[in-house]
């Protein structure tokens, strides 16, 4: 195996360094990539944090898998990359200086924005000598994910890996344009993506969980000889329904990420900062808060939760 010019043997781990930009401060933008390589053959499989700098969780769940030493397979290959996004993960920032998304900017080109160019290191480096891959983000805008994995579900053997996975929820989830999910699936490989917490905060909830599934998933490609089975049922999202504020105001909600909701049940309340209103929030479906808004103050049109439909 070769990255970026240096060969990994049967038998080797090894950490690899790629330059991928430079600041006008000198500063380098450097990937670092952990790689550790059974001597016995099998599936190569991909942990990948950070591709929205600000989305640390993910960051922390490849870490750790590496500090534990999680990563070491007992078959086959696995590469960790805990932060893409380099210069977003030091500047708090889901983008990167030019305000490019990198989840937006696949299969990417060596000689265009940073974003670009870090989309194009996967695209010709990563992405064709890999098999399967998790990309762990989490909720953005101030918004919780609870742990959910996304896949396309028409796709057996995404709902395979998903299965392996077990998260709390799984979302039937079309490819986004450009995004590092699509690219792979035209390279004919299988990415999930997981969503746990919300963006520059940790949440140790959902860092447990997408360690845990991650550990699933290895077990499952015969990576390890263990892991945990979870302790609750994954439950099978196909469609989903924003709640969106209809005024300005104050939200306070009256539910909890995660909860099992009914028709017509309050979900909270917006008022008016100075106390001349104050209007419920209900819903108009059954199923489960999968993501909620923390930041109470919200404008016409707001995203407050999201809801996974159970019909």
């Amino acid at each position: 195996m070769i990255i970026n010019g240096v060969e990994i043997e049967a038998g080797e781990k090894k950490v690899v360094d790629v330059n991928i930009a430079r600041l006008p401060s000198h500063t380098t933008i450097d990937v670092s990539i952990t790689i550790a390589r059974s001597t016995e053959p099998g599936p190569v499989l991909l942990l990948m944090g950070g591709l929205h700098g600000d989305e640390i969780n993910g960051s922390e769940i490849v870490r750790r898998m590496i500090e534990k030493n999680d990563h070491i397979p007992k078959i086959g290959t696995v590469i960790c990359i805990p932060i893409i996004n380099v210069y977003g993960f030091i500047y708090f920032s889901r983008y990167v200086p030019d305000g490019k998304d990198v989840n937006r900017s696949f299969p990417g080109n060596k000689n265009g924005s940073l974003a670009s160019r870090m989309a194009n290191f996967l695209t010709k480096e990563i992405l064709p000598i890999i098999d399967y891959g998790i990309d762990f983000h989490t909720g953005g805008a101030d918004r919780t994910n609870y742990p959910q994995v996304r896949c396309m579900m028409k796709d057996e053997k995404n709902v395979e890996l998903a299965e392996a996975f077990h998260a709390p929820f799984t979302l039937d989830s079309k490819f986004r344009p450009n995004s590092l999910r699509q690219t792979a699936n035209k390279f004919g490989k299988n990415i999930l993506v997981y969503e746990g917490g919300e963006s520059s905060r940790f949440d140790e909830f959902a860092i447990r969980e997408g360690i845990k599934g991650a550990r699933r998933l290895m077990h499952h490609l015969g990576m390890r000889e263990y892991a945990e089975k979870a302790e609750y049922e994954n439950l099978v999202i196909k469609n989903s329904s924003w709640v969106r504020a209809r005024r300005s105001g104050v939200f306070l909600s009256a539910v909890k990420s995660g909860e099992k909701i009914k028709k017509n049940q309050l979900l909270g309340h917006i008022n008016d900062p100075f106390g001349g209103f104050k209007n419920k929030v209900t819903s108009t479906v059954n199923g489960y808060v999968i993501g909620l808004n923390h930041n109470p103050i919200v404008h016409e049109g707001d995203a407050l939760m999201h809801l996974g439909v159970i019909k």
